[in-house]
């Protein structure tokens, strides 16, 4: 009986260290629906997609809290260099960016932007050639006649000068000229809203924000589509950041890796108007070097 009594004694204990072990891969798993808050901020040309997916992303993980803001890329890079957010956005590399500690910071590339010069549909124009467009934004062509349109004065709406979309456009645009003092707005939405009211006015936008309230133009003949930008065609474009202070932890890497999942890439990417990262047949360096793919 005695014998009994022990085994049974031994087999109860086993169990027991079963039933801890099964708790401890409990813990760990539970560790998953601890809260976690995300805060990413800047760039208003990535906005509208990384609000898209923290929606998709929260629905599956409930734990999460992910507040998209934008702010500008600049604002996005100081931001996540003295680590007041997790996440800063931009539409341009940090080595591009003065006063920006680019060696302090880890790149997570989720997709590519194209950017277009838009107007006012009551411009009369539809195309440009590229010199034509930077004597626009640099002051020296001054009426819609001048280059073919109506005989309306010219209204340039100018990105801040934190904007990665400013930044892009005049580097890749406008040959890196600077664009003239004029009226300057932080928003994408905010740039759309005025051009399509405001007679004779043209600014950029990326073309997640174009649709029939604008005229986007071609430049040299070449029309700013996805298929163009990818081969480089298309020249005003830029990789769409999400910059962290060093290496992310677990939980805002999970996130990160969410962005480039497929069904995120071949979904929303393309529906708000990027590129997937995967599409490119080009790949452009902080320096611009473009290679092949």
């Amino acid at each position: 009986m005695s014998l009994i009594v022990l085994a049974a004694g031994l087999l109860l204990a086993g169990c027991g260290k079963g039933n801890g072990s099964g708790n401890a891969a409990s813990d760990d798993s539970s560790k998953s629906s601890e809260a976690v808050k995300i805060t990413a901020v800047g760039s208003t040309a990535l906005q509208p997609l990384v609000d898209a997916a923290q929606e998709s992303f929260t629905q599956e993980n409930a734990n999460y809290q992910i507040s998209v803001q934008g702010g500008g890329s600049g604002t996005g890079l100081s931001q996540v260099a003295t680590g007041a957010v997790t996440i800063g956005n931009s539409d341009v590399f940090a080595e591009e960016k003065d006063g920006v500690p680019a060696d302090e910071l880890v790149d997570h590339k989720v997709a590519v932007v194209g950017m277009a010069p838009v107007v006012n549909k009551e411009a009369g124009v539809k195309e440009l050639t590229k010199a034509q467009l930077i004597a626009i934004f640099t002051g020296k062509t001054t009426n819609w006649q001048d280059v073919g349109g109506k005989d309306q004065k010219i209204a340039v709406i100018n990105r801040a000068s934190g904007s990665g979309t400013r930044a892009t456009f005049e580097k890749w645009a406008l040959d890196g000229a600077e664009a003239i003092q004029s009226q300057e707005q932080d928003s994408s939405g905010t740039v759309k809203k005025i051009v399509a009211e405001t007679p004779g006015a043209i600014s950029y936008l990326a073309l997640s924000y174009l649709d029939d309230s604008l005229q986007a133009l071609t430049v040299d003949g070449v029309a700013p589509t996805a298929e163009k930008i990818a081969t480089n065609d298309w020249k005003i474009w830029s990789y769409e950041h999400m910059y962290t202070k060093g290496e992310p932890d677990a939980a805002t890497k999970k996130f990160l890796d969410y962005m480039l999942e497929a069904d995120v890439q071949q979904g929303v990417v393309k529906d708000l108007g990027y590129l997937p990262i995967t599409d490119m047949k080009v790949e452009r360096s902080a320096t611009g070097e473009v290679k092949d793919l």
